[in-house]
């Protein structure tokens, strides 16, 4: 059986696609920090997969570390990296943190393994910026970076393209995620913000919960349909589902050793029409205000994924509705089984 290391694994995102893998029967070793996620996460995903992955706590940052991991398992098939920080507003404040983490993390994982592994890699429509054509494809510009972040994904994208171009033996697919919200269905694994959530989804759920107090919606006044901002929402386990996609060609061996997809549902919603899926799903009423632009905030932006349903045989099926009301089952959860 495969073996796959997914880094970051105990996240949101990682964590739901640690699931898929086991659905697929990929066997799953995590390597994570828990800088950024909680350790119960493991047992979570044993409750729905009856497997818990094999989990080595490790700082990606220490090349020594990196190197003594994969010299112990060199039974790694391929490897999905997810590790790294994510919260643009901290990467504006913190820059060589950002920095720092996200590059050292992957440059470790490629010489760890002599540049002869097949690689998943976690990146952003953020590179896009505000695109000049709707829906933007994989060949619409790179646009300068609204932060750090930002940055960090679009020389990470460089970094891998450029190393492929001279190195055969590395095979990589970088995925160009919007926005991803929900949970599983089982409601044992969700997105688990520290703090307050930088996301619309955990605001609007914890908001709803009382946790938090009213949501705000930052503009109403852009050139879209209601004046409210549009992204492009995939569901979680969707997204999870895209990465065995991605692994599986990779395996195959069919494409170029580098290639580049958008993995979103090809249709932006609204915040307000966000707002309106959530009452409308749960029956549950939002208090919400209007406030001002956010600094950085881009009008309106969603992918064409006609490559990626073309290409990886991947399609997302889950629709707005079904992305609030599981991340409204976990958020309960979570009141009631607190972390």
């Amino acid at each position: 059986m495969k073996k796959i290391l997914v880094t970051g694994g105990a996240g949101y995102i990682g964590s739901h696609t640690v699931v898929e893998l086991f659905n697929a029967g990929y066997d799953v070793v995590i390597v994570d920090d828990l800088s950024n996620s909680n350790p119960k996460i493991l047992d979570q995903i044993e409750k729905i997969s009856g497997k818990k992955p094999e989990f080595v706590k490790l700082d990606l940052t220490d090349e020594q570390g990196v190197n003594a991991f994969a010299q112990a398992h060199q039974d790694i098939s391929g490897v999905i990296h997810f590790a790294a920080f994510k919260a643009v507003g901290e990467s504006v404040q913190e820059p060589l943190k950002y920095y720092r983490n996200n590059f050292y993390s992957l440059i470790n994982i490629l010489t760890a393994y002599n540049n002869k592994i097949k690689l998943v890699f976690s990146s952003s429509c953020t590179v896009y910026g505000q695109p000049d054509v709707l829906p933007v494809t994989e060949s619409a510009p790179v646009k300068k970076a609204e932060s750090p972040y930002g940055n960090t994904k679009q020389i990470a994208e460089e970094i891998l393209a450029e190393t492929c171009a001279v190195t055969p033996s590395l095979k990589v697919i970088a995925l160009r995620y919007f926005n991803p919200v929900g949970a599983h269905a089982s409601a044992l694994i969700g997105e688990l913000p520290i703090g307050v959530p930088q996301n619309l989804v955990p605001f609007i759920t914890q908001s709803a919960i009382g946790k938090r107090g009213p949501i705000t919606v930052f503009g109403n006044d852009y050139d879209t349909p209601d004046g409210s901002a549009i992204r492009d929402y995939i569901h979680v386990v969707d997204l999870a589902k895209a990465h065995v996609a991605a692994i599986k060609r990779l395996e195959e061996g069919d494409g170029a050793n580098y290639e580049v997809f958008n993995v979103g549902t090809g249709k932006g919603s609204s915040v307000l029409e966000i707002i309106n899926a959530f009452e409308k799903s749960t029956g549950v009423k939002l208090n919400y205000v209007i406030g001002a632009r956010r600094e950085g905030d881009i009008e309106k932006t969603f992918g064409d994924v006609s490559l990626s349903n073309k290409v990886l045989g991947w399609k997302a099926e889950l629709g707005v509705e079904e992305m609030m009301s599981s991340a409204w089952a976990w958020e309960e959860y979570l009141k009631a089984n607190p972390f």
